[in-house]
C-alpha cells in the first residue's frame, strides 16, 4: 500500500540494515557515513583488513567492517551473514564495489578484462542473487553504480564503460524479476567525484587523479565536479523512495549532457563584450 496524503511517500533509513561494498573509500564510505548519520546500521566491505578496520572505527559502532572480496563466494557469504548479525535484517544493499581497466581495443589483455567484468559485473549479481531472500523480507532495495562513461566516451575506457553499460542493462531485467518480491532495483549513475578508483588500478596518484578531475570542472554544466556526499543523498533516495524501481539516474552535474562550446557564439560573445 502507497503512502497517503499527508504522510511520507519515503522510507526512513533510521533503524534499517545496510551493505555497501567497497565501502573503505570514496562513494563508498561516503554513503556509509551519510545512511549511519541518519540512523541506519551500515556493514562495509573492501579487500584490505587494514584499511577497512580504519573506516570502520572511523564511522564508530553502528558500522561493521568486513575483509571480503566480492568475487569470491565464501566472501560474499560471509559478507550477508555479517550484516545480517550487525543490523538484525538486510534492508538494502549498494553495489558500489568496482574496478577500473583501461587500454586501446588493440592492446587489451583477456584476463584483466575478464577479472574487471568479475568485480563489477559478475559479483554484483551474485552478492544480489545471496542477497535476494533476505531483501525480500524488508521489501527492501538495491542499488548498482553506473558511471557517466555510459552517457559520454572516452576513449581508451572502453573495459570499463562495458561493465557500466551491463549494470545498467542489468538494473532493469531486475527490477522486473524482482518487484514481485517488492525489492526495488535501480542504478546511480556519478559524474566526476573523487574516488580511489583509478589509484588502485595504478594508473595515476592521488594529486593528479584530483587534478584531472578538477580540470573537468568546465565540462559540467554546473561548472564544479561533485562530492561523494552529494552521491550519498542520491543513494539514499533510492534507497528509501517506495515507488522507484528500474530508474537510471543521472548525479553529474550535467557531465553527461555533452555540452560543448560553439566557437562562432563565443567569438560573437567576445566582441560584444569589446565594443
Amino acid at each position: 500500500m502507497g503512502a497517503r496524503w499527508g504522510k511520507s511517500a519515503m522510507k526512513s533509513l533510521k533503524g534499517m540494515s545496510v551493505l555497501v561494498t567497497g565501502g573503505g573509500s570514496g562513494i563508498g564510505l561516503g554513503t556509509a557515513r551519510y545512511c549511519m548519520e541518519r540512523g541506519a546500521r551500515v556493514t562495509i566491505c573492501g579487500r584490505r583488513e587494514d584499511k577497512i578496520q580504519a573506516a570502520a572505527a572511523e564511522l564508530g559502532d553502528a558500522c561493521c567492517g568486513v575483509a571480503a572480496d566480492v568475487t569470491l563466494a565464501a566472501d560474499r557469504q560471509k559478507l550477508l551473514e555479517a550484516a545480517i548479525h550487525h543490523g538484525g535484517q538486510l534492508d538494502a544493499l549498494i553495489n558500489n564495489a568496482g574496478n577500473m581497466y583501461r587500454g586501446a581495443i588493440t592492446e587489451l589483455d583477456e584476463t584483466a578484462l575478464q577479472e574487471v567484468f568479475h568485480t563489477n559485473v559478475i559479483a554484483a549479481m551474485m552478492l544480489t542473487g545471496l542477497c535476494t531472500p533476505s531483501l525480500a523480507q524488508k521489501e527492501g532495495a538495491v542499488v548498482f553504480v553506473g558511471s557517466i562513461h555510459t552517457r559520454r566516451a572516452f576513449p581508451g575506457a572502453s573495459p570499463y564503460a562495458a561493465t557500466k553499460a551491463a549494470v545498467q542493462g542489468l538494473t532493469r531485467v531486475l527490477a522486473a524479476e524482482l518487484g514481485e518480491q517488492r525489492i526495488r532495483v535501480n542504478c546511480l549513475l556519478p559524474g566526476a567525484v573523487f574516488t580511489e578508483i583509478n589509484q588502485r588500478a595504478g594508473l595515476m596518484d592521488d594529486e593528479t587523479a584530483l587534478q584531472r578531475l578538477e580540470g573537468m570542472s568546465d565540462l559540467h554544466a554546473l561548472g564544479r565536479i561533485g562530492t561523494t556526499e552529494e552521491i550519498a543523498e542520491a543513494m539514499a533516495y533510492l534507497i528509501c523512495a517506495e515507488w522507484v524501481t528500474g530508474a537510471m539516474i543521472d548525479i553529474d552535474g550535467g557531465l553527461g549532457l555533452g555540452i560543448t562550446a560553439d566557437p562562432a557564439i563565443n567569438k560573437s560573445k567576445e566582441s560584444s563584450e569589446h565594443e
